[in-house]
């Protein structure tokens, strides 16, 4: 019965969207009854995501070419493909949903969205054992670039994403990004410190020069 429920959530999914999808509707398709979905799940959103779940919404085989330039391109690649499938056409109606539904936000960041940057995490970590990458890549901002700018590609202009997209995602991008030194720490500033910032052109005026107090 559990799978009749999540292939008619996936059903209710690709003709109506998310917005529209009952845990009534859901039932209904799935020759039910609501108390049922109930049981099993606390809500639609759940019931969504275990229903994508067993379509490989999450599943991402990482790849391992020897290089950190062919691991990313290929890890791009699996993904922008799995974006040009139906898969993709939910995928981005769900994702549109996350500023409507707090709840639905959290539960896409943690079983769909750590998807790709889990997967370049994993390539990153292999390229800093081959001494490709400085380890501290590994936890900064840098590290799902690659993964973030694909994504935005795909909400922004569909699918498919062309495989010159691609490579320059990777190799304009990414690469410079993730191969430069570690930038240097940010002292702390005057304006920061809550001390009044200068003028650079602003002649520095000695102690007891005019316009200082006593």
């Amino acid at each position: 019965m559990e799978n009749a429920i999540l292939t008619a959530a996936l059903e209710e999914l690709t003709e109506v969207g998310y917005a529209a999808l009952t845990m009534e509707r859901v039932a209904a398709r799935a020759r039910t009854s609501k108390a049922a979905l109930y049981r099993r799940w606390t809500g639609r959103a759940e019931l969504v995501l275990d229903a994508c779940k067993i379509r490989g919404f999450s599943e991402l085989d990482v790849p391992d070419t020897g290089t950190l330039r062919g691991d990313v391109i290929a890890l791009l690649r699996q993904m922008s493909a799995k974006m040009a499938t139906p898969i993709g056409g939910i995928l981005r109606g769900l994702l549109g949903e996350m500023t409507r539904d707090p709840e639905f936000a959290r539960l896409i960041r943690e079983r769909i969205h750590s998807v790709g940057p889990m997967g370049v995490r994993g390539i990153l970590q292999r390229a800093v054992e081959r001494g490709e990458v400085e380890p501290w890549v590994l936890g900064s901002r840098r590290a799902t670039v690659a993964t973030d700018l694909l994504r935005n590609e795909f909400l922004l202009f569909g699918a498919p994403v062309e495989d010159e997209t691609v490579v320059e995602i990777v190799d304009d991008v990414y690469l410079p990004l993730v191969l430069a030194p570690a930038p240097e720490p940010v002292r702390g500033s005057a304006k920061s410190a809550g001390e009044p910032v200068r003028n650079p052109a602003e002649p520095e005026r000695s102690a007891g020069g005019p316009g200082n107090g006593p």
